[in-house]
């Protein structure tokens, strides 16, 4: 009697540890994502400190990128594996260990003389910048017309 007793807690407590693991990221999330924030964005950082720092905090944690979920079997990780890295990237800013911004294609447009302006933010970024053309919403503008409309330079360096 004792020994099913044990066989039974056994059972009970793989599948309690099995229930608590890890949401695997859906297949419509950018590859490598590792967590959902609160205001809808996505983050691909190895660990949960400073995820979803400013984004109003984690909504669901998938875990690490590439890891299986505590309590998968390797044949279920290796299945789910091919799904993710398969998934189109999604055009949703993304916060990461270095700035989505960086990876994020640039809007088309700009050049040299060009600033890009963050119209959200009231900010502008010289070419060469991570955020330059990358933001969510803004425009391409000559640095001179970006002052005269009150916009001002990311951390008070200016272009020129």
């Amino acid at each position: 009697m004792n020994k099913f007793l044990s066989v039974v807690v056994a059972a009970g407590m793989f599948t309690a540890m099995a229930a608590h693991a890890q949401t695997p990221a859906p297949a419509t999330a950018p590859a490598g994502t590792t967590a959902l924030c609160k205001d809808g964005s996505s983050f691909s950082g190895a660990t949960k400190k400073g995820a979803c720092s400013g984004h109003k905090g984690v909504k669901t944690w998938y875990g690490a990128a590439g890891a299986p979920a505590a309590g998968a079997s390797a044949p279920a990780a290796a299945a789910a594996a091919p799904a993710s890295s398969a998934a189109p990237a999604a055009a949703t800013t993304t916060k990461t260990a270095t700035p989505a911004a960086s990876t994020k294609a640039a809007a088309p447009g700009g050049g040299p003389g060009q600033v890009w302006v963050n119209t959200s933010t009231k900010v502008y970024h010289c070419q060469g910048d991570k955020y330059y053309g990358k933001t969510k919403a803004g425009s391409y503008m000559s640095e001179a017309d970006a002052k005269t409309k009150g916009f001002h330079a990311d951390h008070g360096k200016a272009c020129s």
